[in-house]
């Protein structure tokens, strides 16, 4: 009776540890699709690039631009202004002081 109860507590600790598996790899899954779309919202940010370089003729950002600015989910945009501040000092940089 004990060799049973053992087995049956070892197929549950089983069936647990594949259920975590399974939730585990579906996560890293979900993170590595936003990435991807984050990715790609932001890559779609290039029609911007005329109209926020340094010297641009046209300082008015053109439909196209405003479209695929309103595509960027918030919390990649947010996360990428985030990450964009950081690299001076983890690069031993100074930290960026822009004015207006």
């Amino acid at each position: 009776m004990e060799v049973l109860k053992s087995v049956s507590s070892l197929s549950s600790q089983a069936a647990a540890a594949a259920i975590l598996v399974l939730l585990t790899v579906a996560a890293v899954q979900t993170q590595t699709a936003k990435a991807q779309s984050c990715t790609t919202e932001l890559t779609n940010l290039n029609v911007c690039a005329p109209f926020v370089v340094p010297g641009a003729a046209q300082t008015t950002p053109s439909p196209v631009c405003c479209a695929a600015l309103q595509s960027v989910q918030h919390d990649c945009f947010c996360s990428t202004l985030s990450i964009a501040s950081r690299l001076p000092s983890q690069c031993n940089l100074p930290p960026l002081a822009c004015g207006n």
